[in-house]
């Protein structure tokens, strides 16, 4: 018998002072049996950071064929491609070659410095792909607020985002920067 996805709500308040997108979302998230809360977590910040009315979740983990997040126009082209972690240089090529903009975030982990070390110049030649990392530790911290229903408010302001998360049992203010690594 195949698992199922387990679904999530999160009521989303975002405050982009640097963008001037000021707007709530209602999300509900299906988070696959493979994946963790620090990813589905890492996957509502990609959100968060790229918040536009077309942005949407995608099968991700369910479907090899799309992203984690995309953004498509109206006439159904991709506009942002959003991958999170490390994905394969097929992936990347795939993601680039098909949207105007590709995006991948992931936590600066060991793992991920490794993989940054054998890819960057590679990386640094794909004119519209940014790659942008979430502090190692902060993984941990964001799974520890993750609840079945949640509620988010965000305050973005000269490249920093303060959340203010509310599950069932806990209140929690997480401050994120979100850097790009340098080749």
């Amino acid at each position: 018998m195949a698992l199922k996805a387990t679904i999530f709500k999160v009521d989303l308040s975002i405050t982009d002072m640097d963008r001037n997108y000021y707007h709530d979302h209602n999300l509900t998230i299906a988070r696959h049996p493979s994946e963790n809360d620090e990813r589905m977590m890492l996957r509502i910040i990609a959100f968060i950071a790229n918040a536009h009315e077309r942005l949407q979740f995608t099968k991700g983990l369910s479907d090899d064929e799309v992203p984690d997040l995309w953004q498509k126009s109206y006439s159904d082209e991709i506009e942002l491609w959003i991958e999170l972690g490390q994905p394969s240089e097929q992936r990347i090529k795939k993601g680039c070659n098909q949207s105007q903009q590709m995006m991948i975030y992931a936590y600066a982990d060991n793992s991920f410095d490794m993989w940054w070390k054998k890819e960057a110049n590679a990386l640094a030649l794909k004119k519209n792909l940014s790659v942008y990392t979430l502090p190692g530790p902060l993984a941990a911290v964001l799974a520890d607020t993750v609840r079945r229903s949640m509620q988010i408010q965000v305050t973005i302001q000269d490249g920093q985002m303060w959340l203010n998360i509310e599950g069932a049992d806990c209140t929690q203010s997480v401050e994120i920067v979100i850097e790009t690594p340098m080749p």
